[in-house]
C-alpha cells in the first residue's frame, strides 16, 4: 500500500558500466523518499563504445538480461510511474536505436537518452535534496558524478548555477590507456599512468571553462568509483552502503588508494572485501578521476554520497 500523498514511482538508469533500479515512494510534498528496491548490475553496455562507435551485441543482450529482472521487480512492487535515462555509452552508439527498441520491449517505455547537462541535474538533486540545512557542510556544492564514459561537475547552492558534462569515465580511460592486446596491464606502466592523467587533466581544463570547480566549499563525489574507494579507506569487511553515504575521505587518503591501486595486479585489486567484480578492472582509473578533481578543486575531503541519479529522476518521475 503507497502511504497517502506519495506516488510510488521506478527509475531506471543505464550507464556505460552498469545499470540500476530504484522503486521508491515519493512524496514531492515533504521531499519524503522511501526506498523500496535498490539494486545495480554490471553490464558493460559501454565495453568497446569508445573504439568502434557501436554498442557490442555481447553487451545489449547483458543489459536486456538485467531489463528482465527489473521489469518483474517493478511488477511485483506495482510501480505506477517509471522513467528510463540512459546516459553516456548510448549517446556514442550510432545502434542505439537497436537498444531503444530492445527496452522498449522489455519494460515498456522508452528510454531516454539524456544530455550530459540534464545528467548533472538529476546528480545534483538526487545527491544534495537531503543534505540541506546541515550547517557543517559549507555551500556551494560541487556535486561530481564519476562515471563509466564520462564525469559530470555541478556547482550549486539550492540550485544548479552551473554544470558540465565531460568524457572521462573509469571504463573510457581505462580502454584508452590501460588496454594492451585486448587486456588490461597487469599493472600499468608509469607511461600509461601518465597519458590517463594528462588526459583527465585535460578533461577538467573543459569543465573549468564552464563550471567555476574552485568557488566550491564542499565536494560531494558520487557513483561506484568513488564509493569503492570510501570502503576500501574505511576498510571495511563487505560493501556496506550504510556506512558509506555520508562518510567523509580525506585527499591524502584518496591518494594513498589511488597509489596503491594502480601499482596492483588484477588478482590483488580482486582480493580487497569490498570490490564489485565489476569494478575489478577499471577502479584505478576512476580513483585517479577522483584524485586528480581533489588535487584541481584543492578539496581537503569528498562528502561520499550513495544517492545520485537514480534518486534525482525518481524526484522528477514524481
Amino acid at each position: 500500500m503507497t502511504p497517502r500523498g506519495f506516488t510510488r514511482v521506478a527509475a531506471v538508469d543505464c550507464g556505460t558500466n552498469s545499470i540500476r533500479l530504484l522503486v521508491a515512494d515519493v512524496n514531492p510534498g515533504t521531499g519524503e523518499l522511501l526506498e523500496l528496491d535498490r539494486r545495480m548490475t554490471i553490464v558493460r553496455l559501454g565495453q568497446d563504445v569508445d573504439r568502434t562507435g557501436r554498442l557490442a551485441p555481447e553487451a545489449l543482450e547483458r543489459t536486456f538480461a538485467a531489463c528482465r529482472e527489473y521489469a518483474e521487480v517493478i511488477r511485483e512492487l506495482g510501480a505506477e510511474k517509471v522513467r528510463f535515462v540512459a546516459t553516456s555509452a548510448s549517446r556514442d552508439a550510432s545502434n542505439r536505436d537497436d537498444f531503444v527498441r530492445g527496452v522498449v520491449d522489455i519494460l515498456g517505455v522508452e528510454p531516454e537518452v539524456i544530455s550530459g547537462e540534464q545528467e548533472a541535474e538529476f546528480s545534483f538533486t538526487g545527491a544534495t535534496n537531503e543534505l540541506k540545512g546541515r550547517d557543517d557542510l559549507a555551500r556551494p556544492y560541487l556535486v561530481v558524478d564519476i562515471g563509466g564514459g564520462s564525469t559530470e561537475f555541478v556547482v550549486g547552492d539550492d540550485h544548479v548555477r552551473a554544470a558540465r558534462s565531460v568524457d572521462v569515465g573509469c571504463v573510457r580511460m581505462t580502454e584508452r590507456h590501460l588496454v594492451v592486446d585486448g587486456a588490461v596491464s597487469d599493472p600499468p606502466t608509469a607511461e600509461q599512468i601518465a597519458a590517463m592523467r594528462a588526459d583527465i587533466e585535460r578533461a577538467l581544463d573543459l569543465a573549468e571553462e564552464t563550471v567555476p570547480l574552485g568557488e566550491a566549499r564542499t565536494l560531494v563525489g558520487l557513483a561506484g568509483s568513488v564509493t569503492t574507494v570510501s570502503a576500501i579507506a574505511q576498510e571495511l569487511p563487505a560493501y556496506d552502503s550504510a556506512r558509506i553515504h555520508h562518510s567523509r575521505v580525506s585527499r591524502e587518503r584518496v591518494r594513498d588508494i589511488t597509489d596503491r591501486l594502480l601499482r596492483s595486479t588484477h588478482a590483488e585489486r580482486a582480493a580487497v572485501p569490498s570490490m564489485h567484480p565489476g569494478r575489478v578492472d577499471v577502479i584505478a582509473a576512476g580513483a585517479l578521476v577522483l584524485l586528480s578533481i581533489m588535487e584541481r578543486t584543492g578539496a581537503e575531503e569528498v562528502v561520499v554520497s550513495e544517492h545520485d541519479i537514480l534518486d534525482g529522476i525518481a524526484w522528477s518521475v514524481a
